[in-house]
């Protein structure tokens, strides 16, 4: 188990690390559709942005000593820290997927902020018959795995925090304007699907 030990937290950050290249690379490359212009925006989801930002500053900055798990000592401790460790692979591996299939479903309708645009449709196919927000559960799940690859788990708890309070933001910034726009139809399908996660909220 002890040698397991001294190995896994290395996996574990590199595998972190990779699927973080590879949510990062689900926007940057790829395939932008002509956007159609704006019909409403809700700036006010900013700060829910900003705050989801400080909360992966919070996981990355006050972290633990470097490739050690995140709990050590008893043998308990440390099966539980093989637990974490593979919990933060499987979690990274799936929040990259969902982000993929997320953007892919959205096209041209996806952006930053809170916005609709002419001809805006309703998303409720793909991830988004599982999750409203499959995006942000996508965040959540990979501010979750870097706290368990590098974090001490308090920050990884305030980090959590801090990204709950900025999601909640802009999921009524941006449910405020589909609510507007769609009316019943959004209704019955939020009342249908969970906004983040399935079985907790």
């Amino acid at each position: 188990m002890t040698s397991i030990l001294r190995f896994l937290p290395t996996l574990v950050f590199v595998w972190v690390m990779l699927c973080w290249f590879a949510f990062a690379g689900s926007f940057v490359w790829r395939r932008k559709p002509p956007s159609p212009p704006d019909q409403k925006r809700n700036r006010g989801s900013l700060v829910g942005l900003a705050l989801q930002g400080l909360s992966y500053a919070i996981v990355w900055s006050v972290h633990r000593e470097f490739l050690t798990p995140i709990i050590s000592g008893s043998s308990l401790r440390e099966a539980l820290s093989v637990v974490g460790s593979v919990i933060a692979m499987v979690v990274a591996a799936a929040s990259v997927w969902l982000v993929i299939a997320a953007v892919k479903t959205l096209g041209k309708e996806w952006s930053l902020t809170a916005r609709l645009v002419e001809g805006h449709k309703l998303a409720t196919s793909g991830p988004y018959a599982y999750v409203r927000h499959p995006i942000y559960t996508a965040m959540l799940g990979m501010l979750t795995a870097t706290g368990l690859a590098i974090s001490r788990w308090q920050s990884l708890v305030a980090a959590l925090v801090v990204f709950m309070l900025g999601t909640i933001i802009r999921l009524r910034s941006e449910e405020k304007l589909l609510r507007e726009a769609f009316g019943e139809e959004f209704e019955v399908y939020a009342q249908r699907v969970a906004a983040l996660v399935p079985g907790l909220y």
